[in-house]
């Protein structure tokens, strides 16, 4: 196990890293015009800090689609800190409030009823 790798010894709560791993990708799909617009300036703020790397415009055109697609993957893996930060957040004030055992079985129904907007929000946008 990963822990032994260390001369201390430290535990690993796993029902709160599941709790808040739920309810982050309940608030992933519930917010998704907040997602959009954190997925579009972190790639916008990365494009930029890139450019300012590059003394020669030349050398910068030349690769600039591959580093474009690049920082969009970047900026959609970076996008989820917010909501996992929310999440483990969430988990904990549910825990607090309610109990341990409704931390994780709260965000799954919460997580089952955003999936559930997130697909109907998805159909309405394409109408047949």
């Amino acid at each position: 196990m990963i822990t032994e790798i260390f001369p201390f010894r430290f535990e690993l709560n796993t029902v709160a890293i599941a709790g808040a791993s739920v309810w982050s990708l309940a608030l992933y799909f519930a917010f998704s015009s907040l997602r959009e617009k954190i997925i579009e300036q972190l790639n916008r703020w990365f494009n930029f800090a890139e450019r300012s790397l590059y003394t020669s415009q030349t050398e910068f055109e030349k690769t600039r689609e591959a580093r474009e697609s690049q920082n969009a993957f970047y900026a959609s893996l970076f996008s989820i800190l917010p909501f996992l930060l929310i999440g483990a957040l969430s988990n904990w004030l549910i825990e607090i409030s309610l109990g341990r055992s409704w931390g994780i079985s709260l965000g799954i129904m919460a997580c089952i009823i955003s999936g559930i907007y997130e697909l109907g929000r998805q159909n309405a946008s394409f109408p047949d």
